[in-house]
């Protein structure tokens, strides 16, 4: 049994289709992504799926449920962590964690050893209020109350934005760890460097499916010529380069400006192009194509 499934999910605000035609599949114990930037319609697939809000047509079934007609037993089977902080700020993290135990008929104690790792570095704050936490440690409380049921399914809709690297970096590895415990997670982020992190992915621009696949896969098919550019002019470099006929795609990534280019077009080409444009300290390297990448190019050809 897939620990969910979708098809053909539509929702729509008025005129703008929020999701168009969804559809995919979520093993079981996987890690599974949905990528793309704010807009995109993550959050109303997620919102949909955890039986928060209905779709106008379609189905989805998670746990074996169907998120219409099953929508009280779903909640007992999955964890939400929605992008917004949505616990009890007036509380203290102990009272927040034994409030949505009791919620679900538990206690911190029965299923401590699900969150013992995230809990363990809050606990010295547990009689702290949850409004005065830090970015990284709301995270980590909004995670345990998450868990602290058991549920089958995690869904964390943006849990990185806005915390610092470091707290990201130890949020996934708390998930790895959830994964070795067979709990299917369905994460949505607009951080491309997160995809990686993943089992599988879906990327995903105005409401539609642009690929689904392993990250690694989805990188291998990315076939043109991947440049990264530099100049002492950055700006205007960007604006020359898009002038540029020899040049297909370009975009800003960081420090350097990323390129796809024809096939005929030699690197010697293009910087005397770029000289005799009063471009000086020309760096031009061919690289390896990421996720991002990927992206750009994929929501490109599909507007």
């Amino acid at each position: 049994m897939k620990a969910i499934s979708v098809q053909n999910i539509n929702k729509k605000y008025r005129d703008i289709q929020a999701l168009n035609n969804i559809s995919f599949d979520v093993e079981q114990g996987e890690i599974y992504g949905i990528i793309g930037p704010d807009g995109a319609g993550k959050t109303s697939l997620f919102r949909i799926l955890t039986s928060l809000l209905l779709a106008d047509s379609g189905t989805a079934i998670v746990d074996g449920l169907d998120v219409v007609s099953d929508y009280k037993e779903i909640r007992k089977h999955i964890g939400y962590m929605p992008g917004r902080f949505s616990l009890y700020q007036d509380l203290t993290v102990e009272e927040n964690l034994e409030f949505f135990a009791t919620v679900f008929n538990t206690t911190i104690q029965e299923n401590y050893y699900l969150i013992k790792d995230i809990y363990q570095q809050i606990e010295p704050f547990k009689n702290r209020r949850a409004g005065k936490l830090s970015g990284g440690m709301k995270q980590k409380l909004a995670l345990s109350c998450a868990l602290i049921h058991k549920p089958a399914i995690l869904f964390l809709d943006e849990p990185t934005t806005g915390v610092d690297p470091v707290s990201r970096k130890e949020f996934w590895e708390m998930l790895r760890k959830l994964k070795e415990q067979n709990i299917t997670i369905l994460v949505s982020t607009p951080y491309m460097d997160e995809a990686t992190l993943c089992d599988r992915i879906a990327l995903i621009q105005h409401g539609r499916f642009l690929q689904v696949d392993t990250p690694q896969n989805i990188i291998d098919r990315f076939s043109e010529p991947l440049w990264s550019v530099k100049s002492n002019l950055m700006y205007r470099l960007l604006k020359d380069l898009r002038q540029y006929d020899k040049v297909k795609t370009c975009f800003t990534f960081g420090e350097t400006h990323h390129i796809t280019v024809n096939n005929n077009l030699t690197v010697a080409e293009l910087k005397a192009f770029l000289a005799d444009k009063q471009h000086k300290d020309i760096e031009i390297h061919t690289i390896q194509a990421t996720i991002e990448d990927c992206y750009m190019q994929l929501a490109q050809n599909n507007e």
